[in-house]
């Protein structure tokens, strides 16, 4: 029987990361719980156990239900009735399942009902789902915004709604408007303080809202009249039980059809104030979207799992000209660059992953004592590292799957055009990781300050110093130190233009260096511990990453500022009017 956890075990590796030690310690705080609960585990090997059997469920979930429905689902897609969004048939049955399954409010608190489990393996099971159907994985993962209402909310307002999560009720986060896309500083809805009934009343128009029907909802809304900018937002819990809010029109999109995508209009919709006002875009929604990121990038890491799968199994049964297409240079090139950068990818989601974890289980535990001056500093490593990081992940990681989705396709031939096959389905899916919740573009924005002031080069050079490998990988750990100087020289090079838009048009190219060295290093270290898993993808990944910043710097070096002239009069000119 399949099982989309246990057939890929380079899944499962990542539970032997080497920060999973810290982990369940600072997130069971000496297995407190054990003595309250009777499936809290008691040590760290009864943990990672407990997060195996959890993985495993969800596996087969994924594998036996949620798969076989996704094609059903995405030909019904959700639609309007009355005001309110009605889900696919078959996404009813998905949520059905993993209610029963116990995949609900899964990062929370066991006094809340929640299962507290890290962020590491939240991440794990987000790619599990989503490599069954990465439209329901939209639906199920948003139950990560209660993380935002449980680091900022009150008590009562967390007993109030974690416990209804963790029961299988689902969660939306509505940002965006029609004037107010990626730049949220302009949002408009408004709420006012009704003094009369006690409670804040919202009013205006949410567009672009995935999952935008949900039970519960946090919103961003400007609470201080006459405001322009981000210091007059605040966030708001809306309860779909109150009324007020209806769904508009459901967007018709290239993919993710079991995703509903709505636009809402707020009539006085009662709502209350999650933490203080002024602070929802400047610290919430920065806490929002970071989670949400690096849930595009398990997504992401998910669905290319799955068009690997594709690509792979159509290539060795298809024969052209008396053999089988694998057996095609061009094919077994393809196939290894799609599954190196699905391992490379992958490994870089982890370590993100375990850099929150950290850094968050020290937050957590700083709202109930004070930290130790070593925890502190702890907190504040890692959470650098996070903050750093999360770009880098999803942006990667969508590239790579719109990528090998792509590639599938490819492998497929005309086949690959064809409605018949899941290839096409991954390809239309895979096209807004890239967009959502931060461009690839806007990725690089949050990531170039870490890159041009040095940070990354030094994470890079530490990774490379404290890299201990075995000899059938030392060699391309050498290869990769010597990039190291040619990366650096880059770097130099575009801060001697001194020129701000120079910079901005080499980002992308700076960015894909970045990344690539710190997925070089990561598979490097991974094949060493599990060369059967892994040896191939570094491998390849390395000459991949020789090729790309080699390219990419010689581009930067024969760089001058005035060129930028040259690339804005290839535009095509205005027309007179």
């Amino acid at each position: 029987m399949a099982n989309y956890y246990s057939d890929h075990p380079e899944i499962g590796f990542y539970l032997n990361h080497p920060l999973m030690k810290r982990i369940v310690e600072l997130k069971e705080r000496n297995f407190e719980d054990a003595k309250k609960y009777d499936y809290a585990p008691v040590d760290l090997g009864d943990a990672i156990e407990n997060y195996k059997q959890i993985l495993d469920i969800t596996g087969d979930v994924a594998a036996n239900i949620i798969a076989p429905n996704s094609e059903s689902v995405d030909l019904e897609g959700p639609h309007l009735e009355n005001g309110r969004m009605i889900y696919a048939s078959k996404t009813f049955e998905n949520i059905d399942a993993t209610r029963k399954a116990g995949l609900w409010g899964v990062s929370m608190p066991r006094r809340y009902g929640g299962l507290n489990l890290p962020n590491a393996v939240f991440s794990m099971l987000s790619e599990v789902i989503s490599a069954s159907d990465a439209g329901f994985q939209n639906i199920w993962s948003l139950q990560s915004c209660i993380d935002t209402l449980y680091e900022f909310g009150s008590e009562e307002q967390r007993q109030k709604y974690i416990p209804r999560v963790c029961a299988g009720e689902g969660m939306s986060m509505d940002l965006t408007e029609p004037d107010a896309g990626s730049d949220l500083q302009r949002v408009m809805l408004k709420a006012t303080f009704d003094e009369k009934e006690n409670c804040w009343r919202l009013n205006g128009v949410k567009r672009f809202i995935t999952n935008g029907d949900s039970d519960i909802h946090l919103v961003l809304a400007r609470s201080e009249e006459g405001t322009k900018d981000g210091r007059g937002l605040s966030m708001f819990i809306y309860d779909k039980r109150n009324g007020g809010v209806d769904v508009r029109h459901i967007e018709h999109k290239l993919g993710i059809h079991g995703s509903p995508t709505c636009e809402l209009t707020y009539k006085n919709a009662k709502a209350e104030l999650c933490g203080s006002t002024r602070l929802g875009l400047i610290k919430y929604v920065m806490a929002l979207m970071n989670g949400a990121r690096l849930g595009i990038a398990a997504q992401s890491v998910g669905l290319s799992q799955e068009a690997y799968n594709e690509g792979l199994a159509y290539a060795k049964e298809r024969q052209q000209f008396g053999q089988k297409i694998i057996e095609f240079p061009a094919v077994y090139d393809m196939l290894s660059r799609m599954k190196a950068k699905l391992d490379a990818g992958r490994s870089l989601l982890y370590q993100t992953a375990c850099y929150v974890d950290v850094y968050k289980c020290l937050e957590d535990i700083e709202r109930d004592r004070k930290l130790t001056p070593e925890e502190k500093q702890e907190l504040k490593k890692y959470q650098r590292l996070a903050d750093a990081f999360t770009p880098l992940a999803k942006g990667m990681n969508s590239e790579y799957a719109n990528q090998n989705a792509y590639d599938a396709i490819s492998i497929h031939g005309g086949s690959g055009f064809i409605m018949e096959y899941k290839s096409q389905r991954l390809y239309r899916d895979a096209r807004i990781f890239s967009i959502y919740e931060g461009t690839t573009q806007l990725q690089v924005v949050a990531a170039i300050r870490y890159i041009t002031n040095g940070t990354m080069l030094q994470n890079i050079k530490d990774m490379a110093a404290g890299l201990e490998c075995s000899d059938c990988v030392a060699a391309l750990k050498a290869r990769v130190e010597k990039l190291i100087p040619i990366y650096e020289e880059a770097l130099a090079n575009v801060k001697a233009l001194e020129s701000q838009d120079a910079l901005d048009f080499l980002a992308r190219r700076l960015y894909d260096m970045t990344c690539e060295l710190v997925m070089s290093l990561l598979i490097i270290r991974d094949a060493s511990a599990a060369p059967e898993l892994f040896e191939k993808s570094a491998n390849v990944y390395v000459r991949m990453t020789e090729e790309d910043v080699i390219g990419k710097s010689a581009y930067i070096k024969s760089f001058k500022a005035e060129d930028l002239v040259s690339f804005r009069a290839a535009e095509p000119a205005a027309e007179e009017a």
